[in-house]
């Protein structure tokens, strides 16, 4: 029994030991590599720092990913410039992609299951992120600048986007589902070569 709790002991260890090193490629990946989307909002970019949280659930489950995700926001913290806001937001979406997927592909470890996990993931996600806005994202920067500036902007981007609404539909909703495919996509390629490398003790 006394072996038994050592090898948990140390299991434990390996295991936030790579929850570590992954929410530091992470925070790396959040704060050096982000693209914007063509007619998109400037302001929405696509940065790759979601995928170690996917793969860290897809290899070690939720709970994996939940951590990764704290620890990256956390230290993101650190260099806030929306007041820890655009870290919820990052927090709540990057969890609802990684939770859905990770759970499907923990009862189907397929190709198909990960596959299915990701489009839940990805819808969940989107869904997430377009209420983030809604409730959290717009009423904060509004207080920062004039939400008919911020439309305006929005607008000069993709004229379809004219009101709160609009900017809802044609730009956080397709952006989130963008964001999330790229992640999972890369997530599909990567997952395999590495996952030797992160199941090694």
């Amino acid at each position: 029994m006394q072996t038994n709790l050592n090898s948990h002991k140390v299991l434990s260890a390996h295991t936030l030991t790579r929850a570590g090193i992954l929410a530091g490629i992470s925070v790396i990946l959040m704060m050096v590599l982000e693209f914007p989307i063509p007619f998109m909002p400037p302001f929405l970019k696509v940065d790759f720092s979601n995928v170690p949280v996917l793969i860290g659930s897809f290899a070690f489950g939720p709970a994996m990913g939940f951590v990764i995700v704290l620890i990256k926001d956390l230290i993101h913290l650190l260099n806030t410039k929306t007041g820890g806001i655009g870290e919820l937001a990052d927090f709540l979406t990057a969890i609802s992609l990684a939770l859905p997927a990770s759970l499907i592909y923990k009862k189907h470890k397929s190709r198909k299951g990960a596959i299915l996990g990701m489009l839940a993931g990805i819808v969940a996600m989107t869904l997430v992120g377009t209420l983030a806005n809604k409730f959290i994202l717009i009423p904060f920067y509004s207080k920062m600048m004039p939400l008919e500036k911020i439309l305006e902007l929005c607008g000069k981007a993709n004229p379809l986007i004219n009101s709160t609404t609009t900017y809802l539909i044609y730009g956080v909703a397709p952006f989130n589902i963008i964001k999330a495919s790229i992640i999972s996509l890369f997530t599909m390629v990567l997952y395999k070569r590495i996952s030797n490398v992160i199941h090694a003790k």
